[in-house]
């Protein structure tokens, strides 16, 4: 007979996961239903994208992620926004995001990396009207 999990719980064969060491960090794939998913430009600078989180490959429980090591430096004029994302219940490292945000010319340009949250970037405009968006009348 087979047993079902409730959403808080995972399968507890997951032994052995799989891990991806980001700046002496291990990020754990077993954690996530997809590793590095698309999301367009939806750019976070804090949170997690909780939707990806299928469960802590160690504890199996399914929960809320804690936010952990948050540190924001400046380096030639561009912002990076690092932290990790950790299990709740047992402080398994999940994953480490980074979020990058700078201005270039007229735009301003955030960029996403994340094994949970996945990997993205922007770009706006930082006049009234977008020269992009610009009809040339000829």
């Amino acid at each position: 007979m087979r047993q079902s999990l409730s959403s808080r719980e995972v399968s507890p064969s997951r032994k052995y996961w799989r891990t991806f060491p980001v700046n002496g960090i291990a990020m754990c794939g077993d954690c996530v239903e997809k590793e590095y998913p698309n999301r367009g430009n939806i750019c976070l600078e804090n949170g997690s994208f909780l939707l990806n989180f299928t469960g802590c490959a160690v504890c199996g429980k399914r929960d809320f992620m804690l936010i952990t090591n948050k540190s924001l430096k400046e380096e030639d004029g561009e912002e990076i926004v690092t932290y990790d994302h950790l299990c709740q219940n047992c402080h398994h490292v999940v994953a480490r995001h980074e979020y990058t945000f700078s201005i270039m010319d007229e735009f301003q340009e955030y960029t996403m990396l994340c094994l949970l949250c996945g990997k993205a970037e922007d770009t706006i405009s930082i006049l009234p009207d977008d020269p992009r968006q610009m009809t040339l009348l000829f």
